[in-house]
């Protein structure tokens, strides 16, 4: 009975950060400036250069800032001057589609829903079901 209970409580924190998750991307999409595209994903850029852009299978040179929507800091390779080097293949699919967007230089601020993130399962404890993530990242350079 106590794993019940229990199990109740995680859904409705799952379904709080869902509704949490969903209100807010209604607000931010009427904010000047933000973009959605069809998947979902928004974004607003900081900073457009308009340099070459990234494909599916680039591997990128990248600084980010990455937190939860409570502020929570998840990632900052701003504050620790190394940017991360990745495969596109590798990120999480908000940010594959994001970034090719973006010519390298440019900055951009994106929100990526759930469904494009980690989803209803989140990661450890780091990252719970259901949240959106806000990003800020710079396109340093392509590497590959």
């Amino acid at each position: 009975m106590a794993k019940r209970e229990k199990k109740g409580k995680s859904k409705s924190s799952a379904g709080y950060n869902q509704k949490i998750g969903e209100d807010f991307l209604l607000q931010n999409a009427q904010k000047d400036g933000v973009v959605e595209t069809a998947s979902g994903l928004q974004y607003k850029i900081v900073e457009e250069v308009a340099g070459e852009k990234p494909d599916q299978d680039s591997t990128v040179l990248i600084h980010q800032r990455a937190l939860l929507l409570n502020g929570t800091l998840l990632e900052d390779t701003y504050r620790q001057n190394k940017p991360d080097e990745v495969r596109l293949v590798e990120l999480i699919e908000g940010l594959q589609e994001g970034l090719q967007l973006m010519g390298k230089g440019s900055r951009y601020k994106f929100w990526v829903p759930a469904d494009l993130a980690w989803g209803r399962k989140g990661t450890s404890n780091k990252i719970p079901p259901f949240a959106v993530l806000s990003f800020d990242i710079r396109l340093v350079d392509l590497v590959g």
